[in-house]
């Protein structure tokens, strides 16, 4: 399967990267689980590999052969800047990056907002990527995209691919409860003064 972007994608990037504020690494905080799915949404059902993200939880989980392999803290989005709910699918696949946003361009590297790996989704503009403020990483601190710590980024990135399930859930449903368990975590809002994600951020 193709896994690296064409240069078209990138300058479409480059001109819709305004929305998803991204910030990089974090510590690797996967749990192996192996729980089977509890209703597997309708748009899984021809795949491997789908992934699915609690809002509440501020967690995804990596779903194979209708199991829970991998379970990893994330961030998602602000209040004033909501991560999109529903079902997507990966579109792109980008290792190392570039960042745009506003005119301003960041190579690949420490400081790049959007960290080492980019799975753009169909909900354009939004994606699951990198951050360079790893202490966001199990807030509502983006504005709209999902932000992963470098390790567990590219161990995911790692196993899927494009034309995969995303769903992103607003809400703890019987199912999300089944795979997350608890009640979910308290609202944390990001600090002021944090950059809007865009390809990405």
């Amino acid at each position: 399967m193709k896994r690296t972007a064409t240069a078209g994608w990138v300058l479409a990037m480059a001109i819709t990267a305004t929305r998803c504020l991204a910030l990089q690494t974090a510590p690797s905080s996967a749990a192996v689980v192996g729980s089977p799915l509890a209703k597997v949404p309708k748009f899984a059902e021809a795949t491997v590999h789908w992934v699915l993200v609690s809002i509440p939880d501020r967690k995804l989980a990596l779903m194979e052969n209708g199991k829970v392999v991998r379970i990893y803290r994330v961030a998602v989005g602000k209040t004033s800047t909501p991560s999109p709910v529903g079902s997507f699918k990966i579109v792109n696949r980008v290792k190392d990056p570039a960042y745009y946003h506003k005119g301003q361009v960041i190579a690949a590297g420490k400081d790049n907002p959007v960290g080492s790996r980019w799975l753009g989704l169909s909900a354009r503009g939004y994606g699951i990527h990198g951050t360079n403020a790893p202490a966001s990483i199990g807030k509502a601190a983006s504005t709209g995209c999902i932000r992963m710590g470098r390790q567990d980024l590219e161990e995911l990135f790692a196993r899927v691919d494009v034309g995969d399930g995303v769903e992103i859930r607003g809400e703890r449903d019987e199912q999300v409860a089944a795979i997350f368990g608890g009640e979910g975590n308290a609202v944390v809002l990001a600090s002021a003064g944090e950059s809007g994600d865009g390809i990405g951020q």
